[in-house]
């Protein structure tokens, strides 16, 4: 009898000792399986290898794609015959009851077994199978001097969830066929079950409707306006041709929706409504409560008020049309309507809207809102479907069969669950890619804010207040990735691996087996894959994370580095200069004496992975002086607090980093005491635009000195010649040099933009202005 043991995450040592030289490192899979048994030897794939199937002809289906999928990599033609007589056997068992889409994979010396009892479970144990394999089987064309074996394995293994998801935006930037086919083959490569598919939004309609041809003939098209930021675009003038979109057609998208069906993947259309709607209705304003005009929108608009009209029958006349067409399309048992972000002013203001709250006898737009949801809803579950939506359909009363997708938070699951219905989570703070997951300085332009690789691996999806019967309605969670800042799939790959590799282990293993450092242990060989596959991805787990904190006590600045990789190798230099391996090593907190740019990098077998971290400590003669602030800072972003900008400690490109200050419809005037009078010849300090999140460059910096701190004399003011419309997302430090003066009280005034200019997103609401840090030489 072979020798075995029980695999999980805990028994990495157990396995250490219990295995062959050959076996001594588990097999790296991703997502982590239920259970598996590691044996000694190996399975050896040969060109004669023969694949074979039985129990039913849809397992000869999954036999065909195994046989396609090794191929490119081995140049092997692999026989695919019917009959259990193949070295690779793959057989749909009825006789038994099995778990939705759970497998058995046995791995032996001379033989390959898959059971399941459908088709969709022995999909997902290909997929295991092919990464027993080295990770060039991945690859597109053959490999040489590989030796394809496998590692002998009993592998038993089903889904924690029902709904394994993520999400596409096509409507801000459109993605063509072909990337859409490789975005699900990277879906079910995770053994993902759900493809979410925004068509619909404010900047593009992206789905052809036979009978609304005009949805596509104007609505799938704007004005380029690629050269600015994304919420700096100028509407579209008059005569001005539409030129930057693109839509798919019906047969396109059942092209689409079969090739998913194929990999058991389910595609779940979303068509926005009430509100993100403008594409819809610059083809047919008629459907508004104003009637319009409207152009589509080339970039972010902020408040959403051209919405549906819910006053007039002929919008739900419509809609139902349009649905009707969206669900011959797509088989779906869920159909997507949005709901979200839904500005009412129009509804206050329309006539027919009002009409409709008093004969419905509705108490406000909220609960207009409700009956417009569930108006879509009576229509959708007569059609046999189900409506999903944003957590804003809560609003008003939730109709009676929806599911509620919870993107704000956990709370409108909760509230889901609570009421007795089905709510898939996917909450901004652990699911949206589309957020940086590293420094912006070295990232793609993409959303504020910080979502760690580690940050999505530690999610969980099933709230606890839940009680148990509460908790079975959570029926899984997904990623969402918006697209305002990415323009093509290389970038869209980047933005999602592998966070969607941490993703599919939360919502596919069993939370027993989940390990931070057992995951990190098993990335670098899906790594391997990626590569081989020509997958784009970050490898911002490898980054060195550098915090500074300021001793108020000592005045000391305190220098740490962390990492997510689990006991990295972190080699630093203080001069400036890039890494070796042969730079020093850090092993704990650094006290910090002088100016100093320290860069730092992971480390292993003396190769540098990941980049370049850069961090500069601005130790000067304001550092550590005591701060008057004549326009006090906002609460909301207060840094460390009075010293937050002479801590010597410069903000990095995320103004959460808690070393920005931020001022809020205001400018900033603030008195640094230097303690005594000193020679003082330049001053700076820096700033950050983030337009997107209503943060500007401030209008100009004004510098000035004194010895009593009430009269100032004038040293230089720096004016922004950057135009907001142009801003976007950077750092700007505003120096200013002079002869030398005398002085002990530094002021320093920054002219903010006080409110968002008109073409904005948020047109005439306060705009921001941060500052960080202030160098005194």
């Amino acid at each position: 009898m072979k020798p075995s043991i029980l695999f999980s995450a805990m028994a990495a040592a157990l396995l250490l000792a219990s295995c062959s030289q050959k076996q001594s490192t588990p097999p790296a899979l991703i997502p982590q399986p239920v259970e598996m048994r590691v044996s000694s030897g190996r399975f050896r794939m040969v060109p004669g290898t023969s694949i074979s199937w039985s129990g039913s002809p849809e397992a000869g289906g999954v036999a065909g794609q195994l046989a396609l999928a090794l191929r490119p990599a081995t140049g092997y033609e692999l026989a695919v015959a019917e009959g259990g007589d193949g070295n690779i056997s793959l057989l749909i068992d009825t006789t038994r009851e099995w778990k939705p889409e759970e497998y058995r994979l046995t791995v032996e010396r001379k033989k390959v077994i898959l059971t399941s009892g459908t088709a969709q479970g022995l999909f997902r144990g290909i997929q295991t199978l092919r990464q027993l394999f080295p990770p060039r089987i991945f690859g597109t064309k053959p490999a040489e001097d590989v030796k394809w074996t496998a590692p002998c394995v009993t592998v038993t293994d089903y889904p924690r969830f029902s709904w394994r998801g993520m999400h596409l935006d096509v409507s801000r930037h459109f993605f063509d066929k072909e990337f859409i086919k490789r975005y699900i083959d990277i879906l079910a490569m995770h053994k993902m079950n759900v493809f979410h598919w925004h068509l619909t939004d404010d900047q593009g309609w992206r789905i052809e409707i036979k009978k609304y041809p005009k949805l596509t003939e104007t609505g799938a098209w704007r004005v380029d306006r690629e050269d600015k930021p994304w919420d700096s675009r100028e509407q579209q003038k008059p005569g001005e041709k539409a030129t930057y979109g693109g839509f798919y057609t019906q047969d396109e998208i059942r092209e689409i929706v079969a090739y998913a069906a194929e990999r058991f993947i389910t595609v779940v259309p979303e068509i926005e409504m009430p509100a993100h709607a403008g594409a819809a209705l610059a083809a047919y304003p008629e459907y508004s409560c104003t009637g319009g005009p409207f152009t589509v929108q080339p970039g972010g608009v902020w408040p959403i008020t051209d919405i549906y009209c819910a006053g007039k029958d002929e919008t739900f006349a419509f809609l139902e049309d349009v649905l009707t067409e969206v669900m011959d399309l797509f088989p779906s048992g869920y159909i997507h309507i949005g709901g979200d972000e839904a500005d009412k002013t129009e509804w206050k203001r329309c006539p027919l809207c009002q009409a409709r709250m008093r004969t419905e006898g509705l108490k406000d737009e909220g609960e207009l809102q409700s009956y417009f949801v569930k108006r879509i809803e009576r229509f959708i579950n007569s059609k046999g479907r189900k409506l999903i939506g944003w957590d804003e359909i809560l609003q008003g009363g939730l109709a009676p069969e929806a599911t509620v997708m919870s993107w704000q938070g956990f709370e409108g699951g909760i509230a889901a669950a609570r009421s007795g219905h089905e709510a898939v989570m996917t909450p901004v703070s652990h699911c949206y890619l589309s957020i940086y997951q590293g420094d912006p300085a070295t990232e793609p332009e993409s959303f504020r804010g910080l979502l760690t690789l580690k940050k999505v691996y530690s999610f969980e999806p099933v709230p606890p207040e839940l009680t148990v019967e509460e908790a079975k309605l959570i029926i899984g969670a997904q990623g969402c990735l918006w697209t305002e800042y990415i323009t093509n799939g290389t970038t869209a790959e980047y933005m999602v691996l592998p966070r969607l590799s941490a993703l599919s282990e939360v919502v596919w293993s069993p939370t027993s087996m989940r390990s931070w450092e057992d995951f990190n242990n098993r990335l670098p060989k899906m790594m391997e894959r990626f590569d081989a596959a020509g997958i784009n991805y970050s490898r911002g787990s490898y980054r060195v994370d550098m915090s500074a904190s300021y001793d108020e006590t000592t005045g000391n600045i305190i220098l740490e580095m962390t990492s997510e990789r689990p006991s990295p190798e972190i080699r630093y230099t203080t001069d400036g200069s890039d890494p070796l391996p042969g730079s020093a090593v850090y092993s704990g907190p650094m006290k910090m004496t002088e100016k100093t740019t320290i860069k730092a990098a992971i480390f292993e077998d003396r190769k540098m992975v990941g980049r370049i971290s850069s961090k500069t400590i601005n130790i000067n003669r304001a550092t550590g002086m005591g701060m008057h602030y004549n326009i006090p800072f906002s609460d909301r972003y207060r840094g460390h607090g009075n010293r937050t900008l002479v801590n010597g400690i410069s903000g990095s490109g995320d103004f959460n980093d808690g070393h920005w200050q931020g001022f809020e419809g205001t400018d900033m005037d603030v008195v640094i005491d230097l303690g005594k009078t000193i020679s003082v010849t330049s001053v700076s300090s820096s700033y950050m635009a983030a337009t997107g999140s209503w943060i500007f460059l401030p209008r100009s910096v004004e510098y000035s000195c004194s010895n009593d701190s009430s009269s100032f004399t004038p040293m230089g003011t720096v004016s922004t010649e950057i135009d907001p419309a142009d801003q976007g997302n950077m750092i700007e430090t505003y120096f200013s040099s002079f002869p030398a003066v005398e002085a002990r009280y530094i002021r320093v005034v920054a002219r903010g933009q006080i409110t968002c200019p008109p073409w904005h997103a948020g047109a005439g609401s306060k705009a921001w202005l941060f500052c960080d840090e202030i160098i005194v030489e």
